[in-house]
């Protein structure tokens, strides 16, 4: 058994529940009654909650994955920059124009390789933890 009910609709919403009712083959009172309940369960609500829930639990992943890149790009380079200032000696000074030559030679060298790298798609980040396993000894038992 049904209850009647009157509704009031403005009549440009009037015009799309007969429009959507005509393309569907339905009554306006199914096309209402669906739109009424699709409103009142919480099934809707729950499922966008779980696509949010699912999107910031991916995007909490990336930011610690970034993170750790970052922390780990930063650690190379106070490492790298530490190691080269305590190690390189001072240059006479007729040596520096000979040192910066092969300088730039070095370093045309090392951005073509790092173009080649990134256009491969290749990470020395992701590599590290390989480098690591190969270097490290076999464990004895």
């Amino acid at each position: 058994m049904r209850d009647r009910m009157n509704v009031y609709f403005p009549p440009e919403l009037l015009k799309q529940i007969s429009e959507l009712a005509d393309r569907k083959k339905l009554s306006r009172s199914a096309i209402v009654e669906a739109a009424v309940v699709s409103f009142l369960s919480p099934d809707g609500a729950d499922r966008r909650e779980a696509a949010f829930t699912r999107r910031l639990d991916r995007m909490s992943r990336q930011m610690q994955r970034l993170e750790r890149d970052v922390g780990l790009t930063a650690e190379t380079l106070a490492l790298f920059i530490r190691f080269w200032l305590t190690i390189t000696p001072p240059l006479p000074n007729d040596s520096q124009a000979a040192a910066q030559i092969k300088g730039r030679e070095r370093f045309e060298g090392f951005v073509e390789t790092l173009g080649r790298r990134l256009q491969k798609g290749q990470s020395f980040l992701r590599e590290i933890p390989e480098d690591i396993r190969r270097h490290e000894p076999a464990d004895e038992t």
